[in-house]
């Protein structure tokens, strides 16, 4: 029988302020910063997302950190992802928010880690070539003093597993230097600490190798990668318009139900798993280079969600490997947010309790894991 879809919502941490950002963009600078600078740049234009529930919350805060677990929970999500930026020779950032949940023990509610492997520039604020912060591998001894400084977090009873190895996803899993060679190392310290092995997804995107191939136990399907390489956008006079649109402010945009057939195609290998995301607009940190998905709507987001159910639905990949990726649960900068809005309030989540209800009902398991959550 099917087992019930696994829910894992990616988790930003750069909600709290840091020295790095305080000199690259000015003191006190966090997500909120873009979000609440965010304007209409066209008619109909959702902006700003103000949050609702949850407010302009500040990290370093263990309440907000809770609120998010318990409303996560009570929707049928089973944990975070949380990004985790190590940028060689010990180098690392934003570590705040997730050290302190693995030192409290609080929330109860589990997680797993994506290592956000990307150099850090100013593409996003038209300075492609302005270096923030390099992504660096400086070969086995920082694999050690990387794997050393995750092993408490892949102790930790609440750590997400598959076939009881801690999950870990590399964004940029074709950055490393030779993956295959890298991953057999970690796994060979994993096994000198007792772990019975690491569960190695890398993010997947369409014309890229497949992370399996290279040493990966899975992928995840890049939701958002396929933004900019649909065919249509390549068209001359597409390409015409839209750089005419810019130079008057207006980004690019698509349709948000003509998009799911490209961040959900119709196949993805057995061990590839999808990613959904419930929308796009990255204008604010962007502005006019930025790219809109219009028009979408919680029911429309219900019915990407359904597609990546049918998608893993008759898998053989296990009891505990039918994962389904969120993205995500508070990238506000970037209008990909679960978390609650004054526009919609709870309606994007009650689409994934809804559908996840749904999917138990087609395979006769009850109660739903969001049923058991709220009456827990």
């Amino acid at each position: 029988m099917p087992a019930v879809p696994r829910l894992i919502a990616f988790y930003l941490p750069q909600y709290h302020p840091v020295p790095e950002n305080d000199v690259f963009w000015g003191k006190g600078f966090t997500e909120w910063t873009n979000t609440a600078k965010a304007r209409r740049r066209f008619p109909g234009h959702y902006q700003p997302h103000v949050p609702a529930d949850l407010g302009f919350y500040d990290l370093r805060v263990a309440e907000t950190r809770q609120a998010q677990a318990d409303m996560a929970r009570q929707y049928g999500i089973e944990g975070f992802c949380y990004y985790h930026y190590w940028f060689g020779n010990g180098k690392r950032i934003l570590e705040r928010p997730f050290a302190e949940v693995l030192a409290s023990g609080e929330p109860d509610f589990p997680f797993c880690l994506c290592w956000a492997n990307e150099t850090w520039s100013g593409v996003w604020h038209g300075a492609e070539n302005r270096i923030l912060i390099e992504q660096t591998y400086p070969g086995a001894e920082d694999d050690q003093r990387h794997f050393d400084e995750l092993l408490p977090a892949f102790q930790d009873r609440r750590y997400m597993k598959v076939d009881g190895k801690p999950i870990f996803a590399v964004y940029r899993p074709f950055k490393m230097n030779d993956p295959k060679a890298t991953i057999a190392r970690w796994r060979a310290m994993a096994a000198k600490a007792g772990l019975p092995g690491i569960y190695f997804v890398g993010v997947y995107s369409a014309g890229q190798p497949q992370p399996e191939d290279h040493g990966f136990d899975a992928s995840i399907y890049n939701a958002n990668a396929p933004l900019r390489s649909w065919g249509s956008w390549k068209q001359p006079v597409t390409l015409i318009k839209n750089a005419v649109l810019r130079r008057l402010g207006v980004p690019t945009t698509h349709d948000y139900a003509s998009a799911i057939k490209y961040f959900l195609p119709d196949a993805l290998p057995s061990t590839c798993f999808p990613s959904v995301i419930n929308g796009w607009d990255n204008t604010p940190r962007s502005g006019e280079r930025g790219l809109v998905l219009t028009n979408a709507t919680p029911q429309l987001y219900g019915r990407a969600l359904k597609k990546a159910f049918d998608l893993t639905r008759d898998r053989d990949n296990g009891p505990d490997g039918r994962l389904v990726f969120l993205k995500s649960w508070n990238e506000w900068a970037e209008g990909n947010h679960l978390e609650p809005d004054l526009k919609y309030g709870h309606q994007y989540l009650e689409a994934v309790a809804g559908e996840l209800k749904s999917e138990c009902d087609r395979l006769g398991q009850h109660p739903a894991p969001a049923e058991m959550a709220r009456a827990a």
